[in-house]
């Protein structure tokens, strides 16, 4: 099996060091390089192509909400995971906006970091649903009620039922039952939102719910 290549880029070299290491402890996991600005996160993914860049928000020279969007526009193979101080750093939620797959927290446990990683090289969105609410509870409420979106023009009545559902925080299991639908059917529902609304997983499916004012804020 091929290990995937993690591109590390963060401008503390202590917590470079401390990814390297939890990450080269791993068989399936490999580090391919190392930035410390956002300029250099660039440079060196286009370079390499990683399957994953561990992305720090807060760097010199452009930050990592501008590097996360510049890699995934360039790359749109390669996942990028952010590393936050703060559980609610409001870094984050623009990261996921600029197209990351999720982002965890520098002091989590090695294993929740692993956990996180893997995920997100599966194509999973790692951000639980609790954070992802308070996130969009914190940075979206006050916004202007939206102008009708063309993007939702696209779903169907059922699919705009899910990605409600989906925004809310629930899983494919539990939006089954509330729909009674089967899993294997609302998965399909699933597959075909992120394929109309041309986004790459869950997290950005629940941002375009609320950007789009389908779901509201602590509704």
């Amino acid at each position: 099996m091929t290990a995937a290549s993690v591109l590390i880029c963060d401008d503390q070299e202590l917590i470079r060091v401390g990814l390297r290491m939890v990450v080269d402890s791993q068989p399936d996991l490999t580090v391919v390089g190392e930035a410390a600005d956002g300029e250099a996160a660039v440079a060196k993914a286009v370079a390499l192509r990683p399957d994953l860049v561990l992305m720090d928000v807060r760097m010199p020279r452009l930050d990592g909400v501008a590097a996360t969007e510049r890699v995934c526009a360039e790359l749109p193979g390669t996942r990028v995971l952010v590393i936050t101080t703060f559980d609610l750093d409001e870094y984050a939620y623009a990261a996921l906006r600029a197209g990351a797959s999720g982002f965890l927290v520098k002091d989590a446990p090695a294993d929740e970091m692993l956990v996180a990683m893997r995920g997100v090289l599966r194509g999973d969105a790692m951000v639980a649903p609790s954070v992802t609410r308070r996130l969009l509870d914190r940075y979206v409420t006050g916004v202007a009620a939206p102008i009708a979106d063309p993007r939702l023009d696209a779903l169907t009545d059922r699919e705009r039922e899910v990605l409600g559902l989906l925004a809310r925080g629930l899983s494919n299991a539990e939006i089954a039952g509330k729909l009674f639908l089967g899993e294997t059917t609302v998965k399909t529902h699933v597959a075909r939102v992120l394929a109309k609304l041309h986004i790459r997983d869950r997290v950005h499916a629940v941002v375009v719910a609320y950007e789009t004012g389908l779901v509201r804020p602590g509704g």
